[in-house]
């Protein structure tokens, strides 16, 4: 999926990368309301995890949905810590799209909301999300693609504080 890592950067030098409002996350102005019915809390725990489990397969796209509905239905600051994780796991779908300049962006954005929680939360690891994350934002921000070239996982922690 993510092996064409020169052709992306070229296409993104080049300026031949597209971006649509297709692939852009919506704004909360423009989303839709949410369900009538609360969520039970297990319901929520199974959306994040799904969520987790998508973004570690590299299946950004649908780590985004799985946590948008699950978003939906939070308050914040739960809702804010979400929005962090919805962004970054669309960085990462942009990414797969040879789309570098809505990587950057959608990364410093959520970087922007995850910087306001502590190392760990959720029951996942997020300092050393935000530390990666960091390295890809200086890689891209030096016209490069970070060496491994391959997304971050979401490091599981063993509290059971899930943001629900």
């Amino acid at each position: 999926m993510l092996d064409c890592h020169d052709h992306v950067l070229q296409r993104w030098r080049t300026g031949r990368h597209r971006l649509t409002s297709a692939m852009m996350p919506c704004l909360p102005a423009q989303m839709p309301p949410g369900p009538q019915t609360r969520m039970d809390s297990q319901e929520k725990d199974r959306l994040f995890q799904k969520g987790l489990e998508a973004f570690n397969s590299a299946h950004f796209y649908d780590a985004h949905e799985h946590w948008e509905e699950l978003w939906l239905e939070t308050p914040n600051p739960k809702k804010m810590f979400l929005q962090g994780l919805i962004q970054v796991a669309a960085a990462f779908h942009h990414y797969s799209r040879a789309n570098l300049q809505g990587t950057r962006n959608l990364l410093q954005a959520g970087l922007l909301k995850l910087d306001r929680f502590p190392e760990v939360h959720g029951g996942i690891e997020v300092e050393a999300l935000r530390e990666a994350v960091r390295k890809w934002l200086a890689a891209l921000n030096a016209g490069k693609i970070p060496e491994s070239g391959k997304p971050p996982r979401i490091g599981r922690h063993s509290e059971t504080n899930r943001p629900h």
